[in-house]
């Protein structure tokens, strides 16, 4: 279970940065498309059609932010109790928590632009606490066997 947890926050930090360049993509596939004489209104936004080929990275930005890395948090959460890693239950539930607050912001952020920095900066906690709690099982294991050999040198 411990490799499970590892991967799940591993995949929880490689989903944030898919995030950050699809995003990217989007945008400057926008940029390009506006520079060339797209013009980005109502009726461009409510279309059906795809206005340019890179608005594909906002639709991924969309299902992975609302479905997917909430999906894979609340399996690393879940994942957690079963490690017997110390702290693992708490690194998870950062992740969880940060995951919210992310989802709310991306949402809000649409009704308050202002709220976008904020959804960037959580996103590199996220990525951070995501990390954090990949690493939790290394520095189990890297201590395990020295507390071992301690026990072994003093033994004899």
């Amino acid at each position: 279970m411990k490799l499970v947890y590892k991967i799940l926050a591993y995949l929880v930090a490689v989903e944030v940065a898919v995030q950050a360049s699809m995003v990217v993509l989007a945008d400057a596939g926008l940029g390009k498309w506006v520079e060339q004489g797209g013009v980005l209104d109502k009726a461009a936004m409510e279309s059906d059609a795809s206005p340019f080929p890179e608005v594909v990275g906002f639709m991924v930005h969309g299902i992975n932010g609302m479905m997917v890395i909430p999906l894979i948090a609340l399996l690393l959460l879940i994942s957690s109790f079963f490690t017997g890693l110390p702290g693992a239950v708490k690194a998870a539930g950062l992740v969880v928590l940060l995951v919210v607050v992310q989802v709310s912001l991306g949402l809000l952020g649409h009704e308050i632009s202002a709220l976008g920095a904020l959804h960037g900066v959580n996103a590199l906690l996220l990525f951070s606490a995501a990390v954090y709690a990949a690493r939790r099982g290394r520095a189990a294991s890297v201590t395990a066997p020295a507390q071992s050999q301690a026990r072994v040198g003093t033994a004899g």
